[in-house]
């Protein structure tokens, strides 16, 4: 046998300390050596990133500096556009002194409102105009309405620095005396109405029903000649309008009336804004003393003119300087006479401009506290509004009926008129159960004019309080599809339907684009609507609603109204989207200070002839003192683009700038974007992106169309409201 194999696992070799001690080195060397080079790397990566700052601090300076050395130039330019403010504000004051002297010259018999003389004068004649029909008054009515609506547009549309406290007191006068002088025309009429009941009796029922229907008021009556018991629901014909009554009231002498208004004469008048008394003191004498000094040292350099020339003439021959000094001094005076007659107009639009600034700033001032209610259940009208007029419910005595006389008909007048019948009656003693006086069973039908987001809240007006309130109040029930609204009542009286004012507020999104020339689309986005906006020159108009994405009509479509009735107009159709000095109270709005807001709206409208602007969600991300939104440059020739590439633009009120990053971004910030610079304002920093014929397009602009525009936005407060 040969020789055995050897085994091939043989023990392995013992590691020696003096292996493990050299591991152990090689090991920490080789750490040393990782964290030197990450000491190295991260000394490199912030001296790259301290570069880089530096370079991006000095190129901040740079352009922080080039900014500051050019601000006088555009903001000094930017004035110049922003003339057309007061320009615009010089033709609605010259516009109104015009409609003034077309009434007069029209002698058409109708008063002139804001004259005392000829209102009061129109009062009393109507006064003593007796024995009116419905029809009669209604026709009236008209013209009443008419007047109404022109004293409180004269409110509404008047500067508050040009409206004096005895004209605010004078004009709120005249439209309370109007409205109750309206009111008691129509219960006269109503009276006169009912004492023929019994010739208008209905062949089957035997009791008489009217309705008389007319464009701003709607007459239900129903008079109780037979006085069955059974007979307690009362419908008046092809309408579902009507009461359930109790059975006390359906054997009673009586009548029912709805008459419903559609305009609104109940609530009270609200304050009318006004400067400040500092505000408009220091504006009116410094306008003032300004002109005197002025015309004082025109008047002065005529004289030494004057003098001047006397003196030289004299040298010269008497029959010579004669002429020489008639004409000399004819147009040393002609030229001197123009130059102060255009530093006056300079002066006047310097004073102007400054008022309108100081008028759009107060639109924006938001109240100090919230208002105060001492009683449960009043109507918080800062908070709701009152919508579709007010119907007058009543129950009234019938009048002594109309009696044939040998050809004659003969009445008995009641010397204290028409008179109310008391339910349930102040003394209830001869009735035993507490049930006698059952609540009266309402049904009204929703005005189809008014648009209700939510269901509508039933308000009864309080005659002692002067307020509205929800309690005696029961039954509610709402269909919206008919638009009909039931509900019972203690006692019978002015109701009325109430919304919340910012049911639409705050908004979504909104997107202001140009379509012609002096003419944009205004679109505001709500939780329940679109509202599309027309704005051209001095006037508005709504373009189209959607509601629940469907396109809804309305009766203000395709009409054109000055900005502050468009608004007026839309408030009443239940399209609120004009908060007031309140509404921060009831709304979390995106608080911006209001003189950025202002100087921002006043330089969007300036550029919203060839520039859109769009709402950002980044707006809600950044202080108080910046706002934020989108702009791209939009000729109205231009097709649709699909996706727009918009700007993000940044506006302090005195810096304007890009933004680094978009709408699709993870996060704010404030990063300047890479090629662009600082600005003084929107204008120039538009300006420096924009064409040629969108910056001739902006200079080219109305006045009219820009301060329009302006107004819109001052009372939208999108910035803020959304």
């Amino acid at each position: 046998m040969g020789p055995k194999a050897k085994k091939s696992g043989s023990k392995k070799k013992r590691i020696t300390k003096a292996d493990r001690l050299k591991q152990l080195q090689e090991e920490e060397e080789k750490r040393q050596k990782e964290e030197e080079e990450a000491r190295v790397k991260y000394e490199k990566e912030e001296m790259e990133r301290l570069e880089i700052q530096r370079t991006e601090k000095e190129k901040l300076q740079k352009l922080e500096a080039k900014d500051l050395e050019r601000r006088n130039e555009e903001l000094e330019e930017l004035y110049l556009l922003e003339a057309c403010f007061p320009e615009a504000e010089k033709l609605k004051r010259d516009s109104r002194l015009l409609s003034q002297w077309k009434h007069y010259t029209q002698c058409d018999g109708s008063p002139d409102p804001s004259i005392s003389q000829e209102i009061n004068t129109f009062i009393s004649l109507w006064k003593e105009e007796a024995n009116e029909t419905f029809e009669a008054v209604t026709a009236k009515s008209k013209l009443v309405l008419n007047l109404i609506e022109k004293l409180k547009l004269i409110l509404l549309e008047t500067p508050s620095y040009d409206l004096q406290e005895k004209n605010i007191i004078q004009y709120q006068g005249s439209i309370l005396e109007l409205q109750e002088l309206l009111h008691l025309k129509f219960n006269i009429a109503t009276e006169i109405l009912l004492r023929q009941a019994s010739t208008l009796a209905d062949l089957d029922s035997g009791n008489m029903e009217k309705v008389i229907r007319d464009e701003n008021v709607t007459l239900y009556v129903w008079a109780n000649l037979k006085k069955n018991p059974r007979y307690r629901s009362i419908r008046f014909s092809e309408t579902q309008i009507g009461f359930e009554i109790p059975r006390i009231l359906a054997t009673s002498d009586i009548a029912l009336r709805l008459l419903h208004t559609h305009y609104d004469h109940v609530t009270p008048l609200g304050p009318v804004p006004t400067a400040p008394q500092e505000h408009t003191s220091t504006v009116t004498y410094f306008g003032k003393d300004e002109v005197k000094s002025v015309e004082a040292a025109v008047s002065k350099d005529l004289q030494e003119e004057y003098n001047e020339q006397e003196n030289e003439s004299n040298a010269v021959h008497e029959e010579e300087t004669k002429v020489d000094e008639q004409g000399g001094i004819e147009g040393q005076t002609s030229s001197v006479q123009e130059e102060p007659e255009a530093t006056k107009y300079e002066l006047e639009m310097k004073l102007l401009s400054e008022t309108v600034s100081a008028a759009q700033l107060l639109l924006l001032e938001n109240a100090p506290e919230k208002p105060y209610f001492s009683e449960e259940n009043e109507v918080d009208l800062c908070q709701f509004t009152a919508l579709g007029g007010v119907h007058h419910l009543d129950i009234l005595e019938l009048p002594p009926q109309c009696k044939p006389r040998k050809g004659w008909m003969i009445v008995e007048i009641l010397k204290e008129g028409l008179q109310k019948y008391t339910y349930p009656p102040e003394t209830a003693e001869d009735f035993e159960t507490e049930n006698a006086f059952p609540p009266i069973e309402v049904m009204l039908e929703v005005h189809e004019n008014v648009i209700f987001f939510e269901n509508p809240v039933v308000a009864r007006w309080d005659a002692e309080g002067k307020h509205w309130k929800t309690d005696g109040i029961s039954n509610v029930s709402y269909k919206s599809e008919d638009r009909l609204i039931t509900f019972s009542l203690e006692t019978l009286g002015p109701v009325t339907l109430i919304q919340d004012a910012h049911v639409n507020m705050p908004y979504q999104s909104w997107e202001l684009r140009p379509l012609d020339v002096n003419k944009v689309l205004l679109t505001v986005t709500t939780v329940f609507t679109e509202i599309q906006i027309q704005i051209k020159e001095n006037l508005c108009m709504l373009a189209s609603i959607k509601l629940n994405d469907k396109k809804h009509s309305s009766i203000l479509e395709e009409k054109w109204m000055t900005p502050v009735s468009f608004i007026i107009a839309l408030k009443e159709a239940g399209l609120n989207i004009f908060p007031t000095g309140h509404s921060h109270f009831y709304v979390v709005i995106n608080y911006k200070l209001p003189l950025v807001e202002v100087k921002a709206y006043r330089q969007m409208a300036l550029l919203s002839s060839a520039f859109a602007f769009g709402w950002s969600k980044w707006n809600t991300v950044c202080d108080s003192k910046k706002v934020v939104f989108q702009v791209r440059e939009h000729l109205p020739k231009e097709e649709p683009i699909q996706n727009p590439n918009w700007t993000l633009l940044m506006f302090s009120g005195d810096r304007a700038q890009s933004l680094k990053i978009n709408e699709s971004s993870d996060a704010f910030s404030e990063a300047l974007k890479e090629e662009t610079e600082f600005h003084s304002t929107l204008y120039h920093m538009v300006k420096d992106f924009a064409s040629k014929e969108a910056m001739k397009k902006v200079r080219c602009s109305n006045c009219q169309f820009v301060d329009s525009v302006c107004h819109m936005l001052l009372s939208t407060r999108l910035l803020s409201y959304s």
